[in-house]
């Protein structure tokens, strides 16, 4: 395939076509990589860039991978032989920021932290929270409608954007949404954008809903458990108190056990995490505290940042403990949360019968689990497909879904049916067909 229009359409420096930088773009962080490195990519540093590409590959056919950071976990940003990447991960500015209407226009490159950060200064912040918040990006967030620790009590993205800027398959630029409160002209399409892996369109600029920084303080509270059984009735009990803790994360005992080789700290046991902020947090975290104790937990209460953060920190290094063990596959599945310790013990259950490694956290204020395969070499074996096909069955089961945060990607596609049923699913690519007529953007994944 000649790349010569595509050059001549972009400047010089946007399209990359080094081997080593396509090496990259054959893998995320899901554990998989694909069978051969994509065409080229176009490193696009503003919404023009994006058209240029789209256009360019709607005209010749070629399939489009959108890509930011790549730290998904699903796949759904790897590029294969023949497919072009468009990444927007140099769009990385904050280009407004409204007070008074407590919103900000963003480009899709920027990262969570840096642009909680940047908000700070104006005494605003944008909830979404993943635990690869430093790393992860708002248009990541945006294509897998992402969670984070922070979903028990303030939701997850799609709940946090107001707008967006969109290049469709051939090209064209939209704009959907409002920076209004309320609207609701013509059918939701940011809604039904946020979460579509890419399938849809590639968003080139977001309009976000901000919160004021949280008064009051912020109250921590870690507990260690002798299991999982425990430890999740423990969170059970906090949600049935009607306590919305910021944060209320649980770490199985194997994850532990791994995070504490890696960190070189001592850690022995299944770990809750809470978080408690606005007024009141001080008072409430007295209340999980005694929670917490009364269900067996070994229980430490602070307000001091600096060992809050230590406590937090356990949480959110577990992935990165979990990939120094081996190659990772995490899964991402949801149930009610009164079905939370039924499914710990779904997953330890399922783990045994294959004589497979399988350490699991959960965001438990949500009930959204994260059963991590942990494993040599490069592609799972087939007793980890069968025991994950367990593990989804058993969510499906308990009403639950495949996955509450990170997306279909190329991982979860084959159980996509059973979920959805044979009617919806078709509907589904129906309104995929509607987008993408020719159906270059991210083939294979997703829907």
């Amino acid at each position: 395939m000649s790349l010569d229009a595509l050059r001549a359409a972009l400047p010089a420096h946007v399209l990359v076509t080094d081997p080593a930088a396509l090496d990259v773009a054959r893998a995320d962080k899901s554990g998989h990589r694909s069978s051969a490195a994509p065409l080229a990519i176009v490193e696009a540093e503003d919404a023009s860039h994006v058209q240029a590409a789209l256009r360019w590959a709607s005209e010749h056919g070629v399939p489009v991978v959108p890509r930011a950071a790549g730290t998904g976990l699903a796949g759904g940003a790897i590029a294969g032989d023949g497919e072009l990447v468009v990444s927007v991960d140099r769009m990385r500015r904050l280009l407004d920021v409204s007070v008074v209407d407590q919103s900000c226009r963003v480009e899709p490159g920027i990262r969570n932290a840096e642009l909680n950060d940047l908000l700070a200064t104006h005494g605003l912040w944008w909830p979404p929270d993943p635990a690869s918040r430093a790393i992860s990006t708002v248009g990541g967030n945006i294509a897998t409608n992402a969670g984070g620790l922070l979903c028990a009590k303030y939701g997850v993205t799609r709940e946090w954007v107001l707008a967006l800027d969109v290049v469709l398959a051939d090209g064209s630029l939209i704009s959907t949404g409002h920076r209004t409160v309320k609207g609701v002209t013509g059918l939701d399409l940011t809604a039904l954008l946020i979460g579509s892996e890419g399938t849809l369109g590639i968003v080139v600029g977001a309009t976000l809903k901000l919160r004021p920084l949280p008064v009051g303080g912020i109250w921590t509270v870690g507990a260690f458990f002798d299991d999982e059984a425990s430890a999740a009735a423990a969170c059970t009990a906090v949600t049935a108190a009607r306590i919305r803790p910021a944060i209320m994360e649980l770490v199985g005992r194997d994850a532990v056990t791994m995070l504490a080789a890696h960190s070189g700290q001592p850690m022995v046991g299944a770990f809750v995490l809470v978080q408690t902020d606005e007024l009141g947090a001080a008072a409430t975290s007295e209340v999980v505290a005694e929670i917490l104790a009364a269900h067996g937990g070994r229980v430490e209460r602070t307000d001091d940042a600096a060992r809050s953060d230590v406590l937090v920190q356990v949480r959110r290094q577990v992935h990165f403990a979990l990939e120094s063990f081996g190659t990772v596959l995490v899964e991402d599945v949801s149930v009610p949360r009164s079905r939370m310790a039924d499914m710990f013990r779904a997953c330890d259950a399922a783990a045994a019968r294959h004589g497979v490694r399988l350490a699991t956290t959960a965001h438990a204020g949500d009930g959204n689990l994260h059963p991590t395969f942990v494993f040599d070499g490069a592609e799972p074996s087939e007793a980890i497909w069968a025991c994950a096909n367990e593990v989804f069955e058993a969510a499906i089961a308990m009403g639950g879904t495949l996955t509450g945060e990170h997306g279909v990607g190329i991982l979860k596609r084959r159980w996509l049916v059973d979920e959805l049923g044979e009617r919806q699913l078709a509907l589904q690519h129906a309104v995929k067909a509607a987008f993408d007529p020719a159906g270059i953007l991210n083939p294979g994944k997703a829907i």
